[in-house]
């Protein structure tokens, strides 16, 4: 009877040792791992935050050259002819293209909606309107 309660002792310990060591905590991670995701605003109220939300919102500001190399050149670059898209520098190609959906407001449009096998936007989700004209100007020439 000895010899088994020592054999339970020893995993007993092991697993009270573990169970006092993986409450140990500093208040900094308590408050860290159980603070709120986010914020709950109400108009007509200031709500922290908001600022941020609405560069992320317009793109903050990317230039046309960041867009066309991080989000527009898998498509239009190398692959465009076998993909369909029109590619970078084809001024005549995107000219057949703005032309046939009026004009470069005609192009932005058809950016942001998506069209065949191009997403909304191109996948550049937090890319402002002016973010999306500038990379087809850019890539267009136009």
């Amino acid at each position: 009877m000895n010899l088994i309660k020592k054999m339970l002792a020893a995993p007993v310990a092991v697993l009270a040792l573990w169970a006092v060591n993986a409450q140990a905590a500093t208040d900094e991670e308590i408050a860290a791992r159980i603070k709120p995701v986010g914020e709950v605003c109400v108009a007509g109220e200031e709500c922290k935050g908001v600022g941020e939300v609405a560069v992320a919102a317009a793109g903050g500001g990317m230039s046309a050259d960041d867009v066309v190399k991080k989000y527009c050149g898998a498509c239009h670059g190398a692959a465009a002819a076998a993909m369909g898209a029109p590619a970078i520098g084809d001024t005549a190609a995107w000219k057949a293209r703005a032309d046939g959906v009026g004009g470069v407001d005609g192009l932005l449009a058809t950016a942001i909606s998506g069209i065949r096998g191009m997403p909304p936007k191109g996948t550049c989700a937090t890319c402002s309107d002016d973010d999306l004209l500038g990379a087809i100007h850019k890539m267009s020439g136009l």
